[in-house]
């Protein structure tokens, strides 16, 4: 699988990672501010933007951006619906899955709320970046 990183697009991937986290920074900070803060508990506060808060998940995003460009390239999809249908695989069975995972703990006040924002932002964005992937092989 490492053998692929040659093969890679690095352009692509840093589109796709820049799309990703600049999203990701829209999703959580603008679009939906009120409900992420309330699925936190956190409804009239604000939120901390301490280093680890911003630096920490772009680490992540390049993980899963990096991640999907060896599997894409590993698995030859080379096809906008190959790439549709590797973020719906992917989306579902390993972000959505693993955010709504996490999202439930007695830590998060309401679970479900947080599940949907975070799942649905990494959704969006994993199809994002897979289209991306694909159409710059």
């Amino acid at each position: 699988m490492f053998s692929q990183l040659s093969n890679l697009n690095w352009l692509g991937v840093a589109i796709a990672f820049v799309v990703y986290c600049v999203i990701g920074g829209l999703w959580f900070t603008v679009i939906f501010v009120k409900p992420y803060k309330a699925s936190l508990g956190k409804a009239n506060e604000t939120l901390p933007n301490a280093p680890i808060f911003i630096v920490g998940p772009m680490i992540c995003t390049l993980a899963i951006t990096l991640t999907s460009a060896i599997l894409i390239k590993a698995l030859n999809i080379i096809t906008l619906s190959g790439g549709f249908e590797f973020a719906l695989l992917a989306g579902f069975g390993y972000l959505v899955a693993n955010t709504v995972n996490i999202a439930i703990n007695p830590n998060i006040p309401q679970p479900v709320l947080y599940g949907f924002i975070s799942s649905a932002y990494h959704l969006v964005c994993i199809t994002l970046a897979s289209v991306i992937l694909v159409l710059m092989p």
